[in-house]
């Protein structure tokens, strides 16, 4: 048993617990099994647990009843659950987030679980968002699925099987747009949102595994998922297709129904996630943000990283906070001297703001000063990201001003995660003196 699982498998037997749990330990996502519902409790008190995975067929009703306990035993944590099953009115209103057919491949689990944890931590921010921008009289707008129907985008050749699955789409209620070609599929991804993209394998197999990775390529259409609708006698194996970024797959064998609800189920999912990512960003505009970079002001980080600490600890979630500090160089020193650096600053801010995940909180401590926030984060990984958005930051070429060479910005940066009774300002100090510390040096 391994005390840094990541996910519970719920599952009486090894049949398809056994080889998913391999895959997803090898994928980085360590997981626990249990062979029933106490077990499943049992574990959620005792461990850091993401997700869970439940495989219906294998236990019965008990399996059906036991996504919304889990999620109780939980509570206030968010806690995304899994259903692996084929699609039927018998799974829908039993609290499972998603359900997937089996059998479930370990990079098309990891796909999904990205996303939904991402989600559940994204809800958990926007609560204790609205409870501290209500302490100052602001509040936020609640997240909001765009009205009308899914939007999907089918792409490929019309062949009878695919015209087939996009006729159950729109009878499923999903609006569905046709594009035979990758360059006009990039045209409609571009020009207009969608909810899901279905790609069909048919002779140019090559074409459709190259839309879905160029997809994952693309910042803006990163979370959008992709169905492959196989042709049965397809070269492509289903681990190549996860391995290219595709969500999920299907195969004309399977009734065009029960692939239709598989897409959309994948859609209502991603609007979901999209619309929570919205509504934290609006906080931007909120009135309550530095006016020059659009981050979190010092009082506002500080009040709002005191309620992060605190809901922290009953969720169960680690925590980690970063100080970026620019770092002295003689350049920096220039451009501070002739007033280039003051103007660099809200563009620096403003990067910072757009490298740093929706739920993830930056600020601007002092003139030249930032922190961040990373909820559900532990030490590595928080070092991790303060130095990776440092290093796109030292990137940029900044003006300096006529026959000037640009000047780029270094950050020093101290990274540290709340331990056990400590406070949110102690921790906030101690990344604060790794920065300085590292300045020294």
């Amino acid at each position: 048993m391994s005390i840094n699982a990541r996910i519970l498998i719920v599952a009486r037997d090894d049949a398809l617990a056994g080889p998913l749990a391999e895959g997803l330990d090898r994928l980085g996502w360590r997981t626990i099994t249990a062979r029933g519902p106490f077990a499943a409790i049992a574990a959620l008190g005792d461990l850091q647990i993401e997700a869970v995975i439940v495989d219906v067929a294998s236990g019965g009703q008990d399996s059906l009843t036991l996504a919304r306990r889990m999620k109780a035993a939980c509570a206030p944590r968010r806690l995304p659950v899994i259903a692996i099953a084929d699609p039927s009115p018998e799974i829908e209103g039993h609290g499972f987030d998603l359900t997937l057919a089996p059998p479930l491949h370990p990079s098309q689990a990891v796909l999904r679980l990205e996303s939904l944890v991402r989600m559940a931590i994204a809800e958990e921010e926007f609560e204790l968002r609205l409870e501290t921008f209500a302490e100052r009289g602001r509040r936020l707008d609640l997240p909001e699925n765009p009205p009308g129907p899914v939007r999907v985008l089918a792409i490929g050749e019309p062949a009878p099987q695919f015209l087939a699955l996009s006729n159950a789409l729109s009878r499923s209620g999903a609006e569905v747009v046709g594009a035979f070609t990758a360059f006009t599929a990039f045209d409609y991804l571009h020009e207009r949102p969608f909810d899901a993209v279905v790609l069909w394998a048919g002779d140019n197999q090559a074409e459709a595994l190259s839309i879905a990775a160029g997809m994952r390529r693309n910042t803006r259409l990163y979370h959008i998922p992709a169905m492959l609708y196989l042709e049965a006698d397809s070269y492509v194996t289903t681990s190549e297709a996860f391995h290219r970024g595709v969500s999920d797959v299907a195969s004309p064998e399977t009734p065009e129904t029960e692939t239709a609800k598989r897409v959309i189920e994948l859609a209502r999912s991603y609007r979901r996630q999209n619309s929570i990512r919205k509504a934290l960003e609006k906080a931007r505009s909120s009135g309550l943000m530095d006016a020059a970079t659009g981050l979190f002001t010092r009082d506002l980080f500080a009040a709002h990283l005191v309620r992060l600490a605190q809901a922290s600890k009953v969720r169960n979630r680690p925590i980690s906070v970063c100080v970026l500090r620019v770092s002295e160089r003689p350049e920096v020193a220039k451009a501070r001297a002739g007033g280039w650096l003051d103007r660099a600053i809200p563009q620096i801010g403003s990067m910072i703001g757009r490298l740093v995940r929706a739920e993830d909180t930056g600020a601007r401590l002092g003139p030249e000063v930032f922190a961040l926030a990373l909820p559900a984060t532990g030490l590595a990984a928080g070092r991790a990201a303060a130095e990776r958005i440092a290093a796109v930051i030292a990137c940029t070429a900044f003006d300096a001003g006529d026959d000037k060479p640009p000047f780029v910005v270094e950050f020093d940066i101290g990274v540290a995660q709340i331990e056990p009774g400590e406070g949110a300002a102690r921790a906030l100090e101690r990344a604060a003196s790794r920065a300085l510390q590292r300045e020294a040096s």
